[in-house]
């Protein structure tokens, strides 16, 4: 079991170096996301972040991982299975020469010695055959349906699941909101509906899954009724309403208000949020320009690094925007669609700006690449994807409280959306 845990754990480090994104001690809920979905890409199999956050430690685990998700992860760190990536680090070969050499230089008598060994090796190598094949067997996805619909436009809003996972072999069936595991819930595998609240707006990657395995999956919009305001709070957001954070010159919330609500400023500062999600036609990405300027506005105590984001919501991983005080792009990452870039291992500081004016930041698509800039300055580009993704809708966040004006979203050069 030990050499099966260390070889489990080499993988994991092979898997790290492939991707980039520095220790895992440091991955956020949304790296472990981001991994799945690479791995679904290319290896075609599914492995839940709840999986994978098992097998990095982040939650209690006890046992191998199955056979199925050993050979996926295998596949993705570069090797054909996991008995072939196994092999590339066995011991086996170097105890078969010195079986040889042994056999050659020993006298006669060192047979039984010679026999110990070689028993020895095989019945590692059956252990761990049996060890690592003894998985869940994959189920069939065609058996099983998932569908969902809105009750109503804008946030919160209930979302009806309808499913059939009667031809489950086990009672863990589950229905997940999102990427977030902790958005997973255990329904009855002999009915057919469930409804779950949407807190927050935005497109959503919702799974029906049995035991870790997602089974069936779709894509759902959560949309608002025009521009939507909150402040984030653990259990459940305080929704602002539109005559408190829409002006005529844009949109924003005062100090005031915040504190109206019984929501402290400090120690630790509230995170604002504007959303505007499925009101326009969707914006495909290879030919997009978008553009705003925003304004944060408070940075006293905690709030000195004035973290603030500006989010395209696509169907597919979005592009976020990260800005804040030019002493804190350490804390930033910069992701556009399939690229994702930590403050902590590259260099953010064109995304460090100085809020006491309002800073411009644009984004647009053109000759395959996507270009970001800030204040008319080219600060990062990125390939385009080479599949169909589209833009939902926009938001904004603020560490605090912020400011947002002369937001503009166009394709093929003609406006789609245009606000404050």
């Amino acid at each position: 079991m030990v050499s099966e845990i260390n070889e489990l754990q080499r993988c994991k480090a092979v898997i790290e170096e492939k991707l980039g994104w520095g220790s895992a001690d440091s991955w956020q809920t949304a790296d472990f996301e981001n991994l799945s979905e690479l791995i679904l890409k290319e290896t075609g199999v599914s492995l839940s972040m709840s999986t994978l956050r098992r097998i990095w430690g982040r939650t209690e685990y006890n046992h191998l991982p199955s056979g199925t998700t050993l050979n996926t992860l295998a596949r993705f760190a570069g090797s054909g299975d996991w008995r072939a990536f196994v092999k590339q680090n066995s011991p086996v070969a170097a105890q078969s020469e010195v079986i040889a050499e042994v056999s050659t230089s020993e006298k006669p008598r060192s047979w039984k010695r010679l026999a110990w060994i070689a028993t020895a090796v095989v019945v590692i190598i059956l252990a761990s055959m049996l060890a690592f094949d003894k998985g869940e067997p994959q189920l069939e996805k065609s058996a099983y349906s998932f569908e969902s619909r809105s009750v109503t436009r804008g946030i919160p809003n209930s979302v009806i699941f309808t499913y059939d996972a009667s031809a489950s072999p086990t009672d863990s069936v589950f229905i997940q909101q999102s990427w977030d595991d902790t958005k997973r819930v255990l329904v009855d595998k002999n009915l057919h509906k469930h409804t779950s609240v949407y807190y927050e707006p935005g497109s959503y990657q919702a799974k029906l899954l049995i035991g870790d395995q997602v089974v069936q999956q779709h894509k759902l919009v959560v949309g608002t009724d025009g521009w939507s305001g909150l402040i984030d709070q653990p259990k459940m957001p305080v929704y602002l309403k539109k005559e408190e954070f829409l002006r005529a010159d844009g949109i924003g919330i005062s100090t005031s208000i915040i504190e109206q609500k019984n929501i402290a400023l400090q120690p630790e500062p509230p995170v604002i949020k504007y959303f505007n999600v499925g009101n326009f036609e969707p914006v495909p990405i290879a030919d997009f320009s978008f553009s705003t300027e925003i304004k944060n506005e408070y940075n006293e105590g905690a709030a000195a690094c004035q973290l603030t984001y500006i989010s395209l919501l696509t169907d597919d991983m979005p592009i976020v925007i990260p800005l804040s005080a030019k002493g804190c792009v350490s804390d930033l990452n910069l992701m556009s669609v399939d690229n994702y870039v930590s403050g902590k291992k590259a260099d953010l500081s064109a995304l460090g700006v100085d809020f006491s004016e309002w800073v411009r930041v644009s984004c647009a698509a053109s000759g395959g690449k996507i270009r970001y800039a800030i204040d008319g300055r080219q600060a990062f580009e990125f390939p385009v994807p080479n599949r169909p993704i589209r833009v939902l809708g926009v938001a904004f966040g603020f560490r605090g409280t912020g400011s947002v004006r002369k937001v503009s979203l166009q394709s093929g050069g003609k406006a789609v959306f245009e606000a404050l």
